[in-house]
Formats: C-alpha cells, sequence, structure tokens
C-alpha cells in the first residue's frame, strides 16, 4: 500500500518534501496515465539587469540575426549555461535525464 501524499501550503513546501521523498513510496506509476497540459505556463518573474551598452548592442544583434527577440535569446544563452554548469556539478547521467523530462515537456 502506497503512503498518503501531504497536503501542502504552498509550492515551496511542496517542492521541499519531492526534494527529499520518493515518488515511488507515494504513486503507482505503472498505472499513470500520461497527462499533457498544454496551457500550463511556467511562473516567471520580472527581473532588472545592468549589462554595459556594448554587450546589449551585440546581443540585440545576434537576435536579430535570427529574428528572435533579444530577451529571448538572453533566455535561450542563460538555459544552455545552465545545463552545462548542472551538467558538470551533478555528473552527466542526472543531466541526461533532465534534458529528456524538459524535451518530453514542450
Amino acid at each position: 500500500m502506497k503512503k498518503k501524499i501531504p497536503q501542502f501550503k504552498s509550492e515551496e513546501e511542496e517542492r521541499d518534501f519531492w526534494q527529499s521523498h520518493d515518488s515511488t513510496e507515494y504513486v503507482d506509476w505503472k498505472s499513470a496515465e500520461r497527462l499533457t497540459l498544454a496551457n500550463l505556463k511556467p511562473s516567471v518573474k520580472t527581473i532588472s539587469l545592468r549589462l554595459p551598452e556594448s554587450m546589449l548592442e551585440e546581443l540585440k544583434l545576434l537576435a536579430n540575426k535570427r529574428d528572435v527577440p533579444y530577451q529571448s535569446l538572453v533566455k535561450v544563452f542563460l538555459s544552455d549555461r545552465i545545463e552545462q554548469e548542472l551538467m558538470v556539478k551533478q555528473g552527466h547521467n542526472k543531466s541526461v535525464q533532465r534534458i529528456a523530462n524538459k524535451a518530453g515537456s514542450r
């Protein structure tokens, strides 16, 4: 018999819980159904970032060549670099799994 998933007061509390618990003790993944949440949008937070003007101009040039907004290009660059850093720190196997999960959710 599986353990009962507790009620959480916030997303942060739930995140903390799942980082320290094994979901297989709570969920029967063999009987789970795949679900696509097409309208789900990730939480975003607006930040202020100070960049040298020359760097901003170069970003805008690169973005223009790719026909994307420069803010989107910055997010792509940051995402790629974060993945690289995580691969180094957590090991190749964990990162490959994360990339596969990320690709499956797109």
